[in-house]
């Protein structure tokens, strides 16, 4: 507990110091703003849904972040996307997952959507350069598909991180990279692992919820993208914390590749979505990042 406290404020010391330093320089930010809409929640999420569809996306996952009414998710894919990060084993297919969030307030609704490009260069790592073309044009649709929902604004927000960055990013030296995951579970098979952590979410245990499920046959990878409902531990703890205008964060993943289960490092994934932090805010859900991989873990027993 010592080590691990002392090692997060010393994350957190660096990053606050790196996100001020990175707004100097140019670099990619987490979210775009799409732009407002005079519509509730549901119906920005509908026509969100429906533009995504329209532009040759398909939508695999909707939910209310913290099971809050005026908070939404919709997460969405595309064929040639997986087809792309599929081929990637280190946890590829997690790129494969783009999403936009929705955030009412007095009636009208705040369009936002996960910077594609920002994701892509995070996860993919080294493999986004061969594929850089490809990955862009997705990215491009993705804007393009939504440009009629709200006022097509695109506008960046949420801190800057530069492309070098963001393809080795970690906090500082001793911190997780993408590629130190958590290791949640090694299954006797890919199926047994499928069968035990759909059961386990149809169930809702631990106050978790299956938001979607993607999966790739050919190689044995699935991901699952889990809300966390736990008012103590889960996002209605620390969504309110860290700033639920970066609510396109959500929900949290559990990877399955062929017999074992995995995550990411909370240390990796919460500052990756909320560069912009200062260690004051991170130091209020210390708690967290053990948190998740608790409530991840009983996914899988």
């Amino acid at each position: 507990m010592g080590k691990n406290f002392g090692l997060f404020l010393l994350a957190t010391l660096f990053f606050a110091m790196a996100a001020t330093s990175a707004t100097a320089v140019e670099g990619l930010s987490p979210y775009l703003k799409v732009g407002v809409i005079n519509s509730p929640a549901d119906d920005a999420a509908q026509k969100s849904s429906d533009a995504l569809k329209a532009g040759g996306f398909v939508v695999i996952g909707q939910y209310h972040p913290e099971g809050k009414p005026h908070f939404v998710i919709v997460a969405y894919t595309r064929k040639d996307l997986q087809d792309l990060t599929a081929k990637i084993t280190d946890r590829g297919l997690l790129a494969a997952v783009l999403k936009v969030g929705i955030k009412e307030d007095g009636g009208k609704s705040t369009v936002s959507m996960v910077n594609p490009e920002y994701l892509f260069r995070a996860y993919l790592m080294k493999n986004f350069e061969p594929s850089r073309d490809a990955l862009l044009k997705i990215s491009a649709d993705a804007k393009q598909s939504l440009r009629g929902v709200g006022a097509a604004e695109f506008a960046p927000f949420g801190g800057t991180m530069s492309p070098k960055e963001l393809q080795h990013y970690h906090y500082m030296l001793g911190m997780e990279y993408f590629d130190d995951p958590v290791v949640l579970k090694k299954f006797r098979s890919f199926e047994e692992g499928m069968q035990t952590i759909t059961k386990n979410l149809s169930g809702g245990k631990g106050n978790a919820s299956l938001v979607y499920s993607l999966i790739d046959e050919g190689s044995k990878t699935a991901v699952f993208g889990v809300g966390l409902g736990d008012q103590k531990t889960g996002e209605p703890f620390f969504l309110p914390v860290i700033g639920e205008d970066h609510l396109a964060a959500m929900p949290y993943e559990i990877i399955l590749s062929g017999d074992t289960a995995t995550m990411l490092h909370g240390r990796y994934r919460i500052a990756l979505h909320w560069p912009s932090l200062t260690m004051t805010t991170f130091t209020k859900i210390i708690s967290t990042p053990g948190d998740i991989e608790k409530s991840m873990r009983s996914l899988t027993e």
